[in-house]
């Protein structure tokens, strides 16, 4: 099922790396971080960066670069023990690079390609269709440098803020009107191309500093997510996830 305002796009080459952010320290989520990593927490019986390991490998990615900073050691134990993906470690213990500088370091793992980017806390219940398929069927390198997977604001688990993008039929974005709220929140998965990296130095930045330079281009793209986004950043709102995914069970 597509959204109907998006076009589909010519099919494109499928990803095959990813790249996965679990260096933060998880300040919202204590007390349970202060001896486990976000990462490893818990939801619905697995870990969250299995969840979305999960779903990569379903997608056919063989390689994921995984940034480890806080409670680095039980990070990289933890992931590295899988049989799949392939895992890579991007270590960031001498410092946290934010989600920006954690990707530019790892650049050179990532590689040339167009590539899945995924917090290690993205969680969502699937609707009728793949959201990482949705991705790649709208994925199109020669219109976008970026894609983002967004959630409805308003129906979005454990999430109370004001949205991040309005976006028009043909999936183009603009920022959240200060005073206003947004219709999207960005859902912490996308396709992004290693170009709109280019000549950036190594650093502490966000991510959100290359949401605008493909937005000042007219390069940021973002597609409907089918289903629900469980945002998981306290622990309420882990208990607010297991609720939704026992009453979408039933």
């Amino acid at each position: 099922m597509t959204h109907p305002t998006q076009v589909k796009r010519p099919e494109a080459k499928r990803p095959t790396r990813a790249m996965m952010l679990a260096a933060g320290i998880g300040k919202r989520m204590r007390p349970l971080t202060a001896t486990t990593p976000k990462p490893l927490i818990e939801v619905a019986g697995k870990a969250l960066i299995d969840h979305g390991l999960d779903r990569l490998v379903d997608a056919g990615v063989e390689t994921v670069v995984v940034n480890v900073h806080y409670l680095a050691d039980l990070v990289e134990f933890h992931v590295l023990k899988r049989a799949e993906p392939k895992v890579l470690i991007s270590d960031e213990r001498s410092g946290l690079l934010e989600t920006g500088g954690g990707i530019v370091k790892a650049l050179d793992m990532i590689g040339p390609d167009p590539f899945f980017l995924f917090n290690s806390d993205s969680f969502w219940i699937d609707g009728y269709a793949d959201n990482l398929e949705l991705l790649v069927e709208f994925w199109d390198e020669a219109t976008m440098d970026i894609l983002l997977l967004l959630s409805p604001t308003v129906t979005a688990s454990g999430y109370d803020g004001q949205g991040d993008f309005t976006m028009d039929p043909l999936g183009r974005l603009e920022r959240r009107i200060e005073g206003r709220v947004a219709p999207f929140v960005y859902a912490g998965t996308a396709i992004i191309h290693p170009r709109i990296f280019a000549g950036t130095a190594q650093g502490r930045f966000s991510l959100n500093k290359f949401f605008d330079r493909a937005l000042e281009s007219g390069r940021l793209y973002g597609v409907h997510m089918d289903g629900i986004w469980l945002h998981v950043g306290t622990p309420e709102a882990i208990r607010e996830a297991e609720e939704t995914i026992r009453h979408s069970a039933a």
